[in-house]
This record gives structure tokens, sequence and C-alpha cells, in this order.
């Protein structure tokens, strides 16, 4: 079914318009204008609803023509409908000069809109309308409770807000354990899950109000703790592409235990951040997962991001690539009292610390503006195996779902 959207500040056109498309049953009204908009409007409209026919009414040629030229210039793919009260030969000729091909006028014959309509789905199948869209979406996964997951979301977050012109949103989807918001400090009522609820009817009118600007960022928290409520994937992917057609970069903070609605947000992930710490339990559950992640055919998109390693590890980077299969992408050192000051003053932690630089790294990583090489090659003088249990990829992925 087409998703619409129509202009026309002529309200008794529009109401004719509107109730002629729906007895239809082809297409679904997303929005309708009582005026033109500006460019700013328009694209913001465009953004929130991802339209793939706008009707729109040629009472003000000029107007409409400019709004024409926006579609062609930031949408290409988007289809056209002029809509007027007359089929004045005159009012053709300067709608086909505009460079619309599709006409619609009272009384709206229902024939002539199902063969206008046919005709637009057709050209929208071959031609999809080119809404902007991020592909930047990076999923932070958990190897257990406790391994510092959240602090790595945020800090990576907040590190990929300071670019100029990045856009980021910041996603708390842990709905048990969720702590993005008490980090923070936010007092904002509104959480994911009632971004949630309204995903199918998220616009530019909404959106503002159930996310909350932090520095340059937004951030959706997961709000009171609610283990009734659940997430559906048409739910997450609707809130996901209303997103991506927002923000130039989205950090989703995970719970860990792989929820059907955390599989479909890794599926759309471009990577997989599995955040461990160099202690045999945090390890052995990252293999699970990992393997587990693998049998989705998820594994080539999974980096690990070691957590509090210092120099004392009883397990070294190296080793833990032997573990696992995966390259340790980055490793973030132990600083504790950073991280305390940090949670004491609801921000992130000091960009000039050392932690603060690692994290800094990565955004500079996610973003290519520049390679970050990792030692991961480096063995301490004293090598210290790992029990035997670990020493093969051999667990039964399922038992790591529940």
């Amino acid at each position: 079914m087409l998703r619409g959207l129509v202009i026309c500040p002529d309200s008794e056109l529009a109401e004719r318009l509107e109730q002629a498309l729906s007895d239809t049953g082809q297409i679904v009204l997303v929005r309708d204008l009582d005026r033109y908009p500006t460019e700013l409007e328009f694209m913001r409209f465009a953004r929130a609803h991802a339209p793939q026919v706008v009707f729109l009414s040629t009472e003000s040629l000029p107007k409409a023509t400019e709004i024409i030229h926006l579609v062609e210039r930031e949408f290409p793919g988007l289809q056209l409908v002029a809509v007027h009260r007359s089929t004045d030969p005159e009012v053709l000729l300067d709608i086909m000069r505009a460079g619309i091909r599709e006409f619609l006028a009272l009384p709206f014959d229902r024939q002539a809109i199902y063969e206008t309509l046919t005709r637009v789905e057709e050209v929208a199948q071959r031609h999809p309308a080119a809404v902007n869209s991020t592909d930047q979406l990076f999923a932070f996964l958990p190897s257990k409770q406790g391994v510092g997951t959240s602090t790595v979301a945020l800090n990576a977050a907040v590190a990929l807000s300071r670019n100029p012109e990045t856009g980021v949103l910041l996603m708390d989807m842990d709905l048990t354990s969720g702590i993005i918001g008490f980090m923070l400090k936010l007092n904002n009522a509104h959480s994911v899950v009632e971004a949630a609820e309204n995903a199918a009817t998220l616009d530019e009118s909404l959106w503002p109000q159930l996310v909350t600007r932090v520095g340059q960022m937004d951030v959706l928290h997961s709000g009171r703790l609610n283990p009734d409520f659940r997430i559906e994937s048409a739910q997450v992917r609707n809130l996901l592409e209303f997103a991506r057609r927002h923000y130039r970069a989205i950090c989703v903070d995970l719970s860990g235990n792989l929820e059907r609605y955390s599989l479909e947000i890794m599926h759309e992930a471009k990577r997989i951040f599995l955040v461990v710490t160099p202690e045999i339990p945090s390890l052995h559950l990252a293999r699970e997962k990992f393997t587990f992640l693998n049998s989705l055919e998820l594994g080539d998109r999974v980096s690990v991001l070691l957590n509090r390693g210092h120099k004392r590890s009883v397990v070294s980077p190296a080793q833990i690539e032997d573990l696992l299969g995966v390259p340790v992408m980055m490793n973030f050192s132990n600083d504790y009292q950073g991280v305390h000051r940090a949670l004491q003053s609801g921000r992130a932690v000091d960009p000039t610390t050392e932690l603060g630089k690692q994290f800094t790294n990565l955004a500079n990583a996610i973003l290519d503006k520049k390679k970050v090489e990792v030692d991961t090659k480096k063995k301490f003088t004293e090598y210290f195996s790992i029990l035997p249990r670990y020493s093969s990829v051999g667990a039964d992925p399922k038992k790591s779902a529940g």
C-alpha cells in the first residue's frame, strides 16, 4: 500500500480528495497539510513520514513549483500528483511545464484515481523514493551483566556527537536494567516504551517530546522498570526506520538477554560491539553469544571491545582473540575513579583522560575518520593458559538464547 502526503490549502478540495483516495483502499495518508510548507518543513515531513507520493495542489502554481523543484533535488523517486478543481487546458499545460505528469481534478472519478495510483505504484516500485537514511547503527551487547556496556555505549555516543554535523541518537533498549537515564540524571518521563507504542505514528511533533537533548546528542532512555512490556518486531523496525532518517549515527545499548527485539536490532546494525572484561565468566558467555550470533549469520558484524583491561589481567588480548575467534577492536583502561566522577556529575568521562581519549578513538574508528590500530599482538612475559573447557568453540548456541 502506498504512503501518501496531501498538500492542499483548499480545505474542501482536500477533504474530497482524501475521501476519494480512502475509498480506493490503495493508499494510506500519513499526513495532510493545509498550506504550502517551507523547504525546511517539507524536508522534515518527508524524513518523518517517508511518503511515496505527494498530492500537490496547484492552486498557487509558483508555490507548488517550489515544492516540485525541492522534490527533484532532494527526494528523487518521490512521486508527485497534481490536484486542482479544474481540468482547464491551460491549467493542464502549466502543470506539465512544471514537470508533473499525473493529474487529478474534481469530481475525482474512481476509475481515474485507480489508474493514477496504479501507475504511481509501478514507478515507485521501480524507482523507490530516496529519503536519506543512515546505515550507521551500532549495537552494544554485553557478554554478561556488569561488564560496563552502558558506560561504553554512552561514552561512544558522546564522542561521536563531538564530530561536526554528526547527529547522534543514544537508545537504551535494556527494559529490565536500563541505566542510561540514571547515568545522565535525566528527568524526562517519556521513554523508549512510549516510542515503541507509537512507532507506527511517530512524527516531527511527537519525537522531540520522547527524546532528551544532552549536549550535542539525543537520548531515548528505557524508562521505569516494566518487565511486563513486550516490544514487537514491527515496532522496532518502525522505530529504527524513523531514527535512521533523522540521525547520522545511532548507538543502541542492549540488555544482553537476546530478546527478539534485540535480535531485530542486531540484524539492522552495521556493527555489533560485544563488550567483555578479562575474566573467565565474561569470556565464556561472550563465546556463547558469538557462537549464537554466528548461527544467525551475524558473526561477521561482531567486534570485541575489551573493557577494564589492565597490564596485570590474567587473560591477555591475544588470548581473548584466540578464544573468541574475533579480533579485539579496542581495549579500554580500567579508570574506576574517572567513571565514578562522571556518574556523580551525570556526564560522560572526561575526554582529556586516557579513557576519554580511548572513547574518542572508538568514535573516530566508527566514523572511519582515521584508522586506529589496536595492539592485540603484544603478549605478557608470563603466559597464563585458559582452562581447557574454553579452548574450543563447541557450545550449543540455543542455550545462550535463554
